[in-house]
């Protein structure tokens, strides 16, 4: 069986994701370091309690998530609940790895790029077009109804998203940013998209909708990021030969 240490990790995944390159709201790579042979990998979309506790269970050795911990702007002293995630972790000697930006961004295994796919949309630029690794994306589709669309997306993220109608009965140009990326609405209308889709909605997005002439889906922001971790994981197991199973936190947000 394949054995990788923490560090060896962290740099493939650098690599692989261009970490580096990223100016973000949190450290991307290896932020707790339990020092110990890594086999076998959970990976999950954010770094709950419930998902350490099944890593344990498990028997893994690290947890690879999209939403890690040490936000800017958050309390650093580890106590109460981050306090105990963190002995949970060290505890069980469980390395802790987390992807922000990157994984948004990634052209391939990217949470933006994997919803597109999932959606049946074409990625055809950057949401900003100045952006070296763009987090939000252009699309296009074959001319589809918003009704029909909406059942598609209710489909395939097993929910109903929240639709705010501005009057595009028929779209084909889509904006998209998975999380909470909803101020990105102007930007998409600015772009030309008929339709924007993105994780969350805030009381202001419903006015900007209505009066930037785009409808807006809020899909969920954990639902529209389930699809990037997983497929890193997919990636990491078939080149690095490293057991990666993921486990799901079910968020309604």
């Amino acid at each position: 069986m394949t054995e990788l240490s923490p560090i060896a990790l962290e740099q493939w995944c650098n690599d692989y994701l261009k970490a580096k390159e990223f100016k973000d709201y949190c450290p991307n790579g290896l932020q707790v370091d339990a020092d110990a042979p890594i086999k076998k990998i959970i990976t999950g979309v954010t770094a709950t309690q419930n998902l350490i506790d099944a890593a344990i269970e498990q028997n893994a050795d690290a947890i690879l998530v999209h939403h890690g911990y040490f936000w800017k702007g958050e309390p650093e002293p580890l106590t109460g609940m981050k306090g105990k995630r963190i002995r949970s972790l060290l505890q069980n000697h469980i390395s802790l790895l987390a992807y922000h930006l990157p994984l948004d961004a990634h052209p391939v295994i990217g949470n933006n790029a994997v919803l597109a796919n999932l959606l049946d949309l074409q990625i055809m630029g950057a949401l900003y077009p100045d952006e070296k690794h763009p987090v939000g994306n252009i699309a296009q589709c074959d001319p589809i109804s918003i009704e029909d669309f909406i059942k598609k997306v209710s489909e395939k993220l097993q929910r109903t998203p929240t639709h705010i109608s501005a009057g595009n009965s028929v779209i084909s140009k889509v904006g998209i940013c998975t999380g909470g990326a909803q101020d990105m609405i102007e930007q998409a209308a600015n772009m030309g998209c008929q339709l924007y889709i993105s994780g969350e909605i805030s009381e202001r997005t419903t006015h900007s909708a209505r009066e930037l002439g785009i409808d807006y889906l809020a899909c969920g922001h954990h639902a529209t990021e389930m699809g990037g971790i997983q497929a890193l994981g997919e990636v990491i197991e078939s080149t690095l030969g490293v057991q990666v199973s993921f486990v799901d936190d079910p968020n309604p947000a």
